[in-house]
């Protein structure tokens, strides 16, 4: 069995990755922190969504094979992977915001659910495949607003088209690997498939539009007061890197002699004291950032329905990795106003970036 507990840059030199949305906010980290690693990463996505970008800022595409495709359009999804010959398939395109899904459903739906699909065919056309991870979202699970963290097994669902289309992603997930890649199989076809559900993910680099953090970023930077609209609702907040480092261990055991075993689906949330309302996060931020950082509440009555509490119970992924979130709610951000910072003075954010990742890596769990 690989090691457990951390991410070893041994394990992943050399080793060809096939990593859909690498343009994205959390695909930009994931991708820079394989290349650093000395992996082979093909990735394939759309143009970056946001401008600016991390995924130019910090030249993300410098040491990898990067392409501009689609997840829709299955024929050109599959002829890249074929392509590429990847060991390792991790998935992380998607329309990846609540409020989006509301102007544009069907196109939620087409690229979360069925782009979800045409990558489970084309793994099943590319014979060099080991491993797929499929990361979803914390939003996947029907939400009943309860106090204890949601569990792997509880039911899937959705409230609005963003979070019903992540959870209909890990049952299209679920089926390809019981109909396909069934682990008490494994022997035979040798590909072991997981999902991978995370929290609220804060950090440099991510400047979507309706996001608590990226919004305030954009305010700060630009001498403006911030709007929120619910200052109340708590929220499971991580610096991104903290999923990220749970996704590289997962996927070293998906590779690992004892791969059927961790075929699963996955949650990797932070610590409890990090499940904080959004008024405490803006004021541990408005500390950081100094002058310049106000705020005020705009109220919610005209917006589109959002979940008021949602936490994972990561139990699983501590046991059975060894896996632990490693910052809690003040270093994130302290962490995340330092990225920002550097934007403004036209830092070099690579080297910036990839810092951060490695004294992530350095902290001994």
């Amino acid at each position: 069995m690989e090691s457990l507990g951390v991410v070893r840059p041994d394990f992943w030199r050399g080793r060809r990755v096939f990593l859909t949305g690498h343009t994205g906010f959390k695909g930009s980290w994931l991708g820079l922190w394989l290349v650093g690693m000395g992996a082979k990463v093909t990735g394939f996505a759309l143009a970056p969504p946001t401008q600016p970008s991390l995924f130019e800022l910090a030249r993300v595409a410098e040491g990898m094979t990067s392409l501009t495709g689609d997840i829709r359009d299955a024929e050109a999804l599959g002829k890249a992977m074929r392509d590429a010959q990847p060991e390792l398939v991790i998935h992380m395109a998607a329309q990846s915001l609540v409020r989006a899904s509301y102007d544009d459903p069907v196109g939620t739906y087409a690229t979360n659910v069925m782009g979800t699909a045409h990558v489970f065919e084309a793994v099943r056309g590319c014979s060099s495949v080991r491993a797929v991870l499929s990361v979803t979202s914390d939003k996947c699970y029907e939400n009943r607003e309860w106090m204890w963290g949601y569990r792997e097994h509880d039911a899937m669902g959705g409230y609005d088209p963003y979070s019903s289309s992540k959870g209909c992603a890990e049952l299209v997930t679920s089926a390809y690997r019981r109909s396909f890649f069934n682990p008490q199989d494994y022997a035979a076809h040798k590909v072991a498939v997981a999902s991978a559900r995370a929290g609220n993910v804060i950090g440099g680099g991510d400047w979507a539009a309706d996001r608590l953090v990226p919004d305030a970023m954009r305010a700060f930077l630009g001498n403006a007061a911030l709007e929120v609209r619910n200052p109340r609702s708590i929220r499971p907040w991580q610096h991104v890197l903290e999923p990220l480092n749970g996704y590289l261990q997962l996927c070293q055991q998906l590779l690992g002699d004892q791969a059927a075993t961790f075929a699963e689906g996955w949650n990797f949330g932070p610590h409890s004291e990090s499940e904080r309302p959004a008024q405490d996060l803006l004021a541990i931020t408005q500390k950081l950032w100094g002058e310049g950082a106000i705020w005020t509440d705009v109220g919610n009555a005209s917006q589109p329905h959002e979940a008021h509490f949602l936490r994972l119970d990561c139990t699983k992924a501590r046991v059975a990795l060894h896996w632990q979130p490693l910052y809690r709610l003040e270093q994130a951000l302290a962490l995340t106003v330092e990225w920002y910072k550097a934007y403004q003075a036209k830092a070099d954010l690579r080297t910036l970036t990839l810092r951060q990742i490695h004294d992530l890596m350095a902290i001994v769990p």
